[in-house]
């Protein structure tokens, strides 16, 4: 991976459908059982895109399974050790893992640094580009981390998930493409039931790139999840035929964060 050298360049436009939709995934190499139900939501469903955690066991197989896939990197700094050299031992528990609750207080220039050390593993791991960026638990919520990621962003040319109005304007300032509406949870209850997708379709922005977020897979084998059963719930929705049917009634081929084209 090479980023580019010298200051950020600013944000060009470019041209984009009046209307796109892109079905991502998280979580692509959290576990076995997620990765397995996931790339059945990519190859058999309506899933369009996937994001990949970099520094779990269960990584380099995932990425070696998704080949021909439209993947990105799910920027990790939650849970497990980090990828690259010097993270600071005041931000590591003392197995040497992430603490997520003190992702707010991270420098971002050691965010910087993470996820450009992130990024090149999964590049290495997966043998080509990303399609982009997002971060597990939306921890770019947190100013510092935002700014970090949009460093490393910016440089290589990627667009980065936004979650709403905020986020969207600060990347979009910084020089980084990226989603125009966003949805999608991870609560007690599955986020995309059939009546979900309907409803959410149904709502569907008549114009601008939007970012369905989701979380299919089969029930984990390793890690502890407190969304577990409710994976099974959304790959269900995903691989029902009314979903596909539903897509091509509106016209709509989901699509990938490529659509936004370099930044």
């Amino acid at each position: 991976m090479a980023l580019l050298p010298g200051p950020a360049p600013p944000l060009t436009e470019h041209a984009t459908p009046p209307r796109a939709l892109i079905l991502n995934a998280d979580d692509l190499g959290y576990d076995p059982g997620i990765t397995r139900g996931l790339l059945r939501a990519l190859r058999e469903g309506v899933v369009s895109s996937a994001t990949l955690l970099v520094n779990t066991p269960w990584s380099e197989e995932a990425a070696r399974q998704a080949q021909g896939l439209a993947i990105g990197l799910h920027l990790n700094l939650d849970r497990g050790p980090p990828v690259g050299p010097g993270f600071p031992r005041e931000f590591r528990t003392m197995e040497g893992g992430f603490i997520g609750v003190h992702a707010d207080q991270l420098p971002a220039d050691v965010v910087e640094a993470e996820a450009f050390a992130q990024l090149g593993r999964a590049e290495l791991l997966l043998g080509r580009p990303v399609t982009h960026l997002d971060v597990h638990k939306h921890l770019h919520r947190h100013p510092r981390v935002l700014e970090g990621l949009a460093r490393v962003a910016r440089r290589a040319g990627l667009p980065v998930r936004s979650i709403d109005a905020d986020m969207r304007s600060a990347l979009r300032a910084r020089g980084v493409a990226t989603n125009d509406h966003f949805v999608g949870e991870s609560g007690e209850e599955a986020c995309w039931t059939p009546e979900r997708f309907a409803e959410a379709l149904a709502a569907l922005p008549s114009e601008g790139i939007t970012e369905w977020m989701c979380h299919p897979g089969h029930l984990p084998e390793f890690v502890t999840s407190r969304y577990a059963a409710q994976r099974e719930v959304e790959l269900a929705t995903f691989l029902h035929p009314r979903s596909r049917e539903a897509l091509d009634k509106a016209g709509l081929r989901p699509t990938d964060f490529r659509v936004l084209g370099a930044s």
